[in-house]
């Protein structure tokens, strides 16, 4: 009897062993992902059309949040952001106008600094239009537009017209989402 008493509470004991170790893996995998989501990666879904044809509507993709740690965001960067008009909402658009810089869209085609040649802009889904600005970008701000320029919510609209580098989220750098597009976000 005694023997028996002792059986079973050895395998109480290894099935409590058991558990306990199942629960420390899932503990520490459920850690592990929050401190790399709060840290280092931001998990997004595009919810519009207005970065087509580089990013798509419903596309996944992480975003390096120690991109700009020590480093500024160039231009054409495609950045994940706190929208300017509304801090609660995130926004991703491509760097077009850097600190200090005059951006100035004349039919559609975006110069700076009064350059006789417009930036390319062969990532653009059409051909945009349109005349905006000149926009003189502020100190440590920068001046986003979407890559479907004809639909896209950016820069030239909101009322607060710039992004602060503090704003800055972190850069868009791979799609995940849907398999078969899984590529660098370039």
């Amino acid at each position: 009897m005694k023997k028996e008493n002792e059986t079973r509470n050895g395998q109480k004991n290894s099935i409590g062993r058991e558990i306990w170790e199942y629960v420390r893996i899932v503990i520490v995998v459920v850690v592990a992902v929050t401190l790399v989501n709060q840290f280092l990666l931001i998990n997004a879904v595009i919810p519009s059309g207005s970065m087509e044809n580089t990013i798509m509507e419903g596309d996944r993709i992480f975003g390096n949040r120690l991109a700009y740690l020590n480093s500024d965001p160039e231009r054409f960067d495609i950045v994940i952001f706190r929208y300017p008009d509304d801090e609660t909402k995130t926004y991703i658009k491509r760097v077009i106008g850097l600190p200090g810089e005059t951006v100035e869209i004349i039919d559609g085609k975006v110069y700076i600094d009064g350059a006789q040649e417009p930036l390319d802009d062969s990532f653009c889904r059409e051909t945009p239009t349109g005349n905006f600005g000149p926009y003189q970008v502020p100190e440590n701000c920068y001046f986003m537009l979407g890559d479907n320029r004809e639909n896209s919510s950016d820069s030239r609209y909101w009322v607060n017209t710039y992004v602060e580098k503090s704003e800055i989220i972190g850069k868009a750098v791979l799609r995940y989402w849907p398999l078969n597009k899984i590529s660098l976000v370039q």
